[in-house]
């Protein structure tokens, strides 16, 4: 078995574990048991439960952050960029919508030092997403009149409440409803 499956089997099985028990009542042994890997494979790529929480979630706050700096270094006009990177934040969000769902569930066990962790990441994203915004306001794309961390923050309430709604056996997949997000914020931003 080669190790990034070991990881992932983990992954996978805490997941699943975490979303059916929830967090506070899954054990180590169940997640293992689950993964069908020892305590120790475990162990090897998660020092903890907490660890493994965090792991989860960091796996998904550092894909979104990859693909957003790879957006941006296309260099296209600052529309299409803050169009490419909504749909993206969208679309990743629901492709990890079991992982996100839990996090969000269960963040606020998390050692402080983890949820310092997490809150500087997303602090870290946040900050280059709204500057796409910030550039298209200079630019006299979007409207000036309203703040733009509460524009932002207007948009990711949105994606973090996906879990409670959104159905990938629904009849509309996850570009389509990526890209109505995306149209919803971008009008309601637009400059007049």
């Amino acid at each position: 078995m080669k190790d990034f499956n070991v990881r992932d089997q983990v992954a996978r099985a805490a997941v699943e574990l975490f979303a059916e028990k929830g967090y506070a009542n899954t054990s180590v042994q169940e997640v293992v048991e689950r993964a069908g890997v020892t305590k120790g494979a475990m162990y090897h790529y998660y020092r903890s439960k907490d660890d493994l929480l965090f792991g989860i979630y960091e796996r998904m706050l550092t894909l979104q952050r990859e693909h957003l700096d790879e957006i941006i270094a296309r260099g296209l006009p600052t529309a299409e960029t803050l169009r490419a990177a909504c749909v993206d934040v969208v679309e990743t969000s629901i492709d990890a919508l079991p992982e996100g769902t839990v996090f969000f569930r269960s963040v606020h066990m998390l050692s402080p030092e983890r949820q310092a962790e997490v809150t500087r990441r997303r602090r870290e994203y946040n900050d280059a997403f709204a500057a796409l915004v910030t550039r298209g306001q200079a630019d006299g794309l979007y409207r000036d009149d309203i703040p733009t961390a509460l524009l932002v923050a207007n948009f990711f309430s949105d994606i973090h409440y996906l879990s409670n709604w959104y159905k990938p056996t629904g009849a509309e997949t996850k570009t389509q409803v990526a890209e109505q997000i995306t149209d919803l914020f971008l009008k309601g931003i637009r400059a007049t």
